[in-house]
């Protein structure tokens, strides 16, 4: 767990991740009060170890922000025309809500001023991740129903335009992985990483790659070494840093949920493979950063 510049437990739940001129941006779940939703906190970094609390980019409210509700995954997108969009996975306790929400605001820390939520093109809506490139905004979404699906966004971030691809499990093709993350290696290969689907039980997390985000995608492997349930973690996002990249995975502890740990470990990314190591010490500087 990292510890805030106030003394507090950043709560980085779920976290997004990006770098933003010289310093890092993060944005997570506040849990301070269990499961319901309080806030979706942001803080920055110079180096991905000290933080600094910048204080609510989201705040609870009424209707999809109400103190019945569960946001989760908080991820941030910038527009071509200069300001950030928030997506989130909106709920209600049961899960019956499934939905993804927008929220906007003129600066990457907030406030946010929060828009609304769909089921996008009608698909249910849970664990969420985005990608971006050449300006284009990409959810990805896990649908129970159907599998894991890329959907491009329209061009304000707002809502989906299209399904770009949907990606399922070889073994039970009826459904896709949740948690999903997405990245493109310096030789224009994508690469999706997600979750199984066991609830607060920790599984072997997998990956497949593509040469173009609308596939062929190859077929599902382990990122760790098989049985280690991916470090005992459950992936939130795989982020470029330096020459390399830092794969972070959340612990959850229903019974603690604004204590639960993170696992920030070093990953590679070479020739079509994803390699996940452990390492009970390492640096930043390790990745060129």
């Amino acid at each position: 767990m990292f510890v805030d510049d106030r003394g507090r437990t950043a709560q980085l739940h779920g976290i997004g991740l990006q770098r933003i001129g010289d310093r890092w941006l993060a944005w997570g779940e506040d849990k301070a009060a269990g499961g319901l939703f309080t806030a979706v906190a942001c803080y920055s970094s110079p180096d991905l170890a000290t933080w600094t609390y910048e204080g609510d980019a989201l705040v609870a409210g009424e209707g999809d922000l109400g103190a019945d509700r569960v946001i989760e995954r908080p991820k941030v997108l910038q527009r071509p025309d200069g300001r950030w969009v928030m997506l989130l996975h909106v709920d209600t306790d049961d899960y019956a809500y499934a939905r993804v929400g927008y929220a906007i605001a003129d600066r990457p820390e907030g406030p946010y001023e929060y828009v609304g939520s769909e089921r996008p093109l009608g698909n249910i809506s849970r664990d969420i991740g985005v990608f971006q490139e050449d300006g284009v905004g990409y959810l990805l979404s896990e649908d129970r129903d159907h599998g894991l699906h890329l959907y491009r966004l329209r061009d304000d971030y707002l809502g989906v335009e299209t399904v770009v691809a949907t990606l399922r499990q070889q073994a039970r093709p009826e459904i896709g992985y949740e948690s999903p993350t997405l990245v493109r290696d310096d030789d224009g290969r994508y690469y999706v990483f997600g979750s199984d689907l066991t609830g607060w039980d920790l599984n072997d997390n997998m990956y497949a790659s593509a040469p173009a985000l609308e596939g062929p995608w190859d077929e599902w492997r382990p990122i760790a070494p098989v049985g280690t349930r991916t470090f005992d973690s459950q992936v939130s996002v795989v982020v470029p840093v330096g020459d390399g990249y830092v794969y972070i995975g959340d612990r959850w502890k229903p019974e603690a949920l604004a204590e639960s740990e993170a696992v920030w470990l070093p990953l590679r990314i070479r020739d079509g493979r994803v390699a996940l190591e452990w390492h009970d010490e390492w640096s930043i500087q390790e990745l060129g950063e």
